[in-house]
């Protein structure tokens, strides 16, 4: 679904980046995110976001929390995902 910013759309496209490309992202890519008015400053906040929900994944498989009723729908497993 579309975000309602264009602002809001260059976090998530340059988020997505960040996390998809392992933090290999591209100069015309942070330059476009840059562009839409964000810093060098916002650029660490996305990496330090997504390090953080890595450390809490794994830090969760580790420890086997079991996953809320609510989300059991969309829990991942390795089997659902050799599957798609």
């Amino acid at each position: 679904t579309p975000l309602p910013t264009a602002r809001l759309e260059a976090l998530r496209d340059f988020t997505l980046l960040v996390i998809r490309n392992r933090g290999f992202v591209d100069e015309a890519d942070t330059q476009a995110f840059l562009a839409a008015g964000f810093t060098q400053a916002n650029i660490l906040e996305v990496i330090l976001g997504a390090a953080q929900k890595l450390m809490s994944n794994y830090t969760n498989h580790f420890a086997q929390t079991p996953v809320d009723q609510v989300f059991q729908k969309y829990a991942w497993s390795r089997t659902k995902a050799a599957a798609e």
